[in-house]
């Protein structure tokens, strides 16, 4: 019986190897996932986040140059383009530029992109972000 309780132990000791190796490479496998995904987290949020700084910062200056252009004219019109412009600049100042994990971000970039669009029906001219950034010989 000697040899029968041997092999078992053995038997064992293979088992319980198999078991602890496969426990040990399942957790540097998890570890080692989790390192790189928070790398290319960052990566992704950095990249994500200057294109849109890039975008508000275009939709910023136009506004800030239309109304620059507009605040001494006498034209009925400009008055409520005024008030547009205004408005779009006020809604780009109240980002939350110090807060990376803001909720609504998503939500307010579109109504900032909404309100460009109004704007540019207002003054006639493109509200396509990118063929502006493309006619200006932007490049990031």
């Amino acid at each position: 019986m000697a040899s029968v309780s041997g092999s078992d132990d053995l038997f064992d000791t293979i088992l319980l190897a198999d078991n602890r190796f496969r426990g040990e490479g399942y957790q540097e496998g998890y570890e080692e996932g989790s390192r790189v995904g928070i790398i290319e987290g960052r990566s992704h949020g950095s990249l994500h986040g200057a294109k849109i700084a890039g975008e508000v910062a275009f939709y910023y200056g136009f506004a800030f140059t239309w109304k620059c252009l507009l605040q001494n004219s006498t034209d009925a019109k400009a008055s409520k383009r005024l008030k547009t412009l205004e408005s779009l600049i006020s809604i780009i100042q109240s980002f939350p530029h110090e807060d990376p994990t803001y909720e609504k971000l998503q939500e307010d970039v579109e109504r900032v992109r909404a309100k460009f669009r109004q704007t540019c029906s207002l003054l006639n001219v493109p509200a396509d972000f990118k063929d502006c950034v493309n006619q200006s010989g932007m490049s990031f």
